[in-house]
């Protein structure tokens, strides 16, 4: 038997997913957009055999509260799309996800722009397909359009562009030089698509992308967003505080792929966590509180409150009063899984604002600080109980976290045999464990493992 191992993604966003982060002593205020620091980043990702890393985007500034937005490093941010070709050609194994909305997009576009991400990477390029929080505003609209019809639109977009990806068989192009012939053109397969949301010809003006599809991942936890995953995914993001709630999800979700003739380990669930790290816990406890003491609790309590939408500004109370939640939480049309998921944590836990913050500076992924063997502990506890396929790593600095984690983490988790020591494949899909899909025009319709 092959032995089974952790997946790691690294999730990667400006400086690192912690916001006072750019304020640490020795950091540059423009290292989050510097091409020397993501290099840096992706190599040492690959020394220490990670699987991929993962940016993901917006199409807007969410907070324009000019006490929120001063102090906020994630208002500007790198096109993955752009970033990512630049990565591709400083590495040879990490694998590249960049995500890419399917709500203000259309899948001519990004279906060219992931076959020539994997064909450049040799195949390691994959999509995280999200409807977008937000951003109608400058898709000239007056407002963002409604959850249900973004999942719905998201269903036709995906069997547009898997269908454009099909457009050509794998061995169209043949490259006779002595009849002339090129391509095969009976292995062109036009795509005439015709739906509620796209109008999509086709064919795709690229060949099939290396991995046949790149990597899909998926990032939604609402039941639409479930109901995605089940039918498109090959990665699972999502946010758990609790060995509980992972191990619901994983059960949800695989037990829906089935309908969609999918077998559930052609599903890997990696839930994000923010690890920090150092050979002594104390040495971890204080690195962590660093990056608290450079927070502004103010401006981080209103982002917060903005951003999970339960109905009441944090920042207006108390730090060490309780949460107060008001008697009906208002419906949310942007991140409804994340809002339930603190709901969730402030009725199981009863903490104060200041503890809420403590734990929400991650984006409400959980916060692990320690040793490398009580992070391994963590890991394996969460792997062998069902409650993870692997995790989507935060790094609360960078390059710092990313260094501390390949550093010490890693080897601890190879000693354990829970990770690899070098990678099994060439591709992203090799080295997760997943099928290549099969074309949907010449493979008996086959299209998912």
């Amino acid at each position: 038997m092959t032995q089974r191992f952790l997946k790691l993604g690294a999730f990667l966003s400006g400086n690192g997913s912690h916001g006072g982060s750019w304020r640490l002593p020795g950091v540059a205020p423009d290292a989050g957009t510097s091409f020397d620091l993501y290099r840096h980043v992706a190599q040492k990702l690959e020394a220490g055999k990670f699987d991929a890393l993962f940016m993901n985007d917006t199409v807007s500034v969410p907070e324009l509260d000019p006490h929120v937005l001063a102090r906020n490093p994630q208002a500007v941010r790198w096109d993955p799309l752009t970033l990512l070709p630049a990565l591709a050609v400083v590495t040879r194994h990490l694998g590249l996800i960049a995500t890419a909305n399917t709500t203000y997009n259309e899948p001519f576009t990004l279906a060219r722009r992931f076959a020539s991400l994997d064909q450049l990477s040799g195949g390691r390029a994959g999509w995280n397909l999200v409807t977008s929080l937000g951003g109608g505003e400058n898709y000239n609209r007056d407002d963002h359009v409604l959850h249900a019809q973004r999942y719905e639109r998201a269903e036709e977009f995906f069997n547009v562009i898997t269908g454009l990806w099909d457009s050509w068989e794998d061995d169209a192009v043949v490259g006779d030089k002595d009849s002339g012939i090129y391509l095969d053109v009976d292995k062109l397969h036009v795509l005439n698509h015709k739906g509620p949301h796209f109008q999509v010809k086709g064919p795709l003006n690229a060949p099939r992308p290396p991995q046949g599809y790149p990597v899909l991942a998926q990032a939604g936890s609402s039941d639409p967003g479930r109901e995605l995953a089940a039918r498109t995914a090959d990665l699972v993001f999502t946010a758990a505080q609790t060995l509980e709630e992972a191990q619901a999800f994983i059960r949800d979700v695989k037990g829906r792929a089935a309908k969609y003739g999918r077998h559930p380990d052609s599903l890997k669930v990696l839930p994000g966590v923010s690890v920090i790290t150092a050979p002594t816990q104390a040495e971890a406890q204080a690195k962590y509180d660093q990056l608290q003491d450079l927070l502004d609790p103010a401006a981080s309590l209103k982002g917060i409150s903005n951003f999970i939408n339960i109905g009441v500004d944090l920042s207006a109370h108390p730090l060490d009063g309780p949460v107060p939640l008001p008697d009906v939480i208002p419906e949310t049309n942007t991140h409804k899984s994340r809002q339930r998921l603190v709901l969730d944590l402030i009725r199981r836990e009863n903490p104060t604002i200041r503890q809420l913050f403590r734990k929400l500076t991650a984006g409400g992924h959980r916060i692990l600080i320690g040793t490398p063997e009580t992070v391994a502990d963590d890991f394996a506890a969460w792997f062998h109980q069902g409650g993870a396929d692997g995790f989507n790593i935060m790094f609360s600095h960078l390059p710092g976290g990313v260094d501390d984690f390949v550093d010490l983490v890693v080897p601890e988790l190879q000693r354990r045999g829970l990770f690899r020591t070098e990678y099994e494949g060439r591709t992203l899909r090799e080295n997760l464990g997943l099928a290549r899909p099969g074309n949907r025009f010449a493979d008996g319709g086959k299209r998912r493992a």
